[in-house]
């Protein structure tokens, strides 16, 4: 079924705020600042090409799976049997994984804006993650949160970049013309962007509310580049407002760099807007985390449908629970993540390629832009790049 008028604006604003906060994380703050103090204004240079590939990736995810209307793992046990359950166990594993730390930052947030033990800060959010899933109108509830503390998190983020008064025009020369290129930051930032479960975050939400269809084609893939976009605005104000900090000679603490560059900037009220910043970037995360991953569960089975709400609480609780007997570093089970999600990107993107190739009949007769399916083939070339050199980094986590 269908959605048309304020009901479907609605529905593809909040999958383009689902994508886009469920990229913008903890991990993501973390890589944006380290690179920001590592490359200085050269680092626009790596944002502006990441952005670019970012689209083409998500252009694609989303036209295949918005005009044949049918989630990922779907797809993949049409194309071959089996090949769906096998995309779903990474999508889940990967999650699970990414929201252990996404959980960690939403403690690491309360505690910067409170002082809160981790552990409380921690179970809390997961509390108020899980009670946006047990609402009567569950969907309405997470579309209108995500949209909320996405708008948030660019707001006060670009309040710290304005006061820390960065040399942008430095940086919009960089953008184009840099003193130095670093392929492994922009290979990162593609990774921590479309990675993972956050690769069908927004378009399955687009099936889940009836958006779909050779003819909300327009509609579709503007929502995807609007959600890149966002991702884009967040990275450029987060980037800036550190800039700002270290091109005045500051040396940034180690343990949380971009707390220091935020108390630097603005004072005490500084490390308290971080705070704010990190929690919505976290808890957000969390929700688009549990949210995409049970999608790739719900369509094995009628039952599992009947179940959802409970099955996402579920995999909120035992993300938080894992959080809490761990005691692991946020950072490393960051790192961990971040690997796994680059394992997982090629072979579902591949498969929603091949649908595109060879499986014009699972989209409806749609004539598939060549030009689209050309740079989709040329990012994917690179997801495969960024696969090998995750398994390189999973292999140095268990030594």
């Amino acid at each position: 079924m269908q959605r048309s008028g304020r009901a479907g604006r609605s529905a593809l604003l909040g999958a383009v705020f689902l994508m886009a906060t469920s990229a913008i994380g903890p991990g993501f703050i973390t890589q944006t600042t380290q690179f920001t103090v590592q490359l200085g204004a050269a680092f626009a240079f790596a944002i502006l090409l990441s952005i670019v590939i970012d689209i083409a990736v998500q252009l694609n995810v989303w036209r295949v799976i918005g005009v044949s209307g049918k989630r990922a793992q779907d797809l993949g046990n049409s194309v071959l049997p089996g090949l769906g359950y096998v995309m779903a166990a990474l999508v889940i594993f990967g999650g699970l994984v990414f929201n252990i730390g996404n959980v960690s930052g939403t403690s690491l947030g309360l505690d910067a804006l409170f002082g809160l033990d981790v552990k409380i800060g921690g179970t809390i959010s997961a509390l108020i993650a899980i009670a946006i899933f047990l609402s009567r109108r569950a969907g309405i509830a997470m579309d209108r949160i995500v949209v909320f503390l996405g708008v948030l998190m660019i707001g006060l983020t670009l309040y710290v970049a304005i006061i820390s008064k960065p040399p942008v025009g430095e940086a919009l020369r960089q953008t184009v013309w840099p003193d130095r290129i670093d392929f492994l930051s922009i290979t990162t930032l593609i990774g921590g962007t479309v990675g993972g479960y956050i690769t069908y975050a927004g378009a399955h939400r687009l099936v889940d509310a009836g958006v779909t269809g050779p003819e909300r084609v327009k509609s579709v893939s503007r929502s995807s580049v609007l959600s890149l976009l966002v991702t884009g605005v967040m990275r450029v104000v987060l980037f800036l407002a550190v800039l700002g900090v270290v091109a005045g000679g500051v040396a940034l603490s180690g343990g949380n760099p971009t707390a220091s560059a935020f108390q630097h900037a603005a004072g005490e009220a500084g490390l308290r807007l971080f705070g704010i910043i990190l929690w919505a970037a976290s808890i957000t995360s969390v929700i688009g985390a549990a949210y995409t991953s049970v999608s790739f569960l719900v369509t094995f089975s009628p039952r599992l449908e009947r179940i959802r709400n409970w099955l996402v609480v579920a995999f909120v609780a035992i993300s938080t629970a894992v959080f809490l007997l761990l005691d692991q570093a946020p950072v490393t089970l960051l790192v961990l993540a971040g690997a796994l999600n680059g394992l997982i990107l090629p072979v579902g993107f591949g498969v929603l390629l091949w649908v595109a190739i060879r499986r014009q009949d699972l989209l409806g007769g749609y004539r598939y832009p060549r030009w689209l399916l050309a740079i989709g083939v040329v990012a994917w070339l690179l997801t495969v790049y960024l696969g090998v050199n995750s398994l390189g980094g999973i292999a140095a986590l268990w030594k």
